[in-house]
């Protein structure tokens, strides 16, 4: 089959949606990362939380409660890299096997189509899912990255190291956390590109869904009310 014969497969629909899927996912994910100044998203004021707490660090003993957070965080990054990883496996396992799926679409209504179609959907699906394996294990480093940082910051606040290692520690932090939402956001989006097998409309309707969902969070939710809103006053 030549390379013309094998794009004719696909219908103009169907290269928009995919068009569409890649644009959504860039977009938020930027928007996310360089929002407007009057309305910062979740992501942006957890970075400032983040720089808060190392601050904080420098003058609490001990400092275990520190290590427990980024010991939660390590872990949560291990749970979905390894997740990842699993459904990775699955997806090359369907890669060996698309007959049978092109059988169970038959049966199902979906339609029929060449192996190589759903070849072609499933690799689309694996690449959000490498894209955010390789994301979750480099935030997994940076936050090990953080850990080495917070225990090299001295002990003595009045030490001229303190604050500076804690503002390396931060920074750090906020990297390993941006990696992290940026895995989270690939993983939205191979959900979403799972609607392609029902056919390019309903891999729309996933796009349109999985990006509403992504800016509610960020910048129309209650967690990020709360966060904006100024702790009461308890002070007598």
């Amino acid at each position: 089959m030549t390379l013309t014969e094998r794009t004719l497969l696909f219908s103009p629909l169907d290269y928009a949606a995919v068009l569409l899927l890649l644009i959504a996912w860039q977009w938020i994910g930027w928007r996310i990362e360089n929002p407007a100044p009057g309305k910062r998203s979740v992501a942006v004021m957890m970075d400032e939380f983040r720089r808060c707490w190392m601050r904080e660090m420098v003058t609490r003993q001990p400092r275990m409660f520190d290590a427990q957070v980024v010991g939660t965080m390590r872990q949560g990054s291990t749970f979905f890299a390894s997740t990842t990883m699993i459904a990775i496996g699955g997806g090359l396992a369907l890669l060996g096997n698309t007959e049978r799926l092109s059988g169970v679409a038959k049966d199902l209504a979906i339609g029929s189509a060449p192996a190589m179609v759903w070849e072609v959907k499933i690799l689309i699906v694996l690449l959000f899912l490498s894209n955010a394996f390789l994301k979750y294990v480099w935030a997994h480093r940076l936050f090990g990255y953080c850990a080495v940082l917070m225990a090299a910051v001295p002990n003595e606040p009045e030490d001229p190291q303190a604050y500076p290692r804690a503002a390396q520690a931060a920074e750090i932090c906020v990297t390993a956390a941006r990696s992290f939402n940026r895995a989270l956001r690939a993983t939205y989006f191979a959900l979403a590109s799972l609607a392609w097998i029902l056919g390019p409309i309903t891999l729309i309707i996933g796009t349109l869904l999985t990006l509403g969902v992504l800016y509610r969070r960020e910048f129309a939710s209650h967690s990020r009310a709360i966060l904006l809103s100024l702790p009461p006053d308890t002070q007598t």
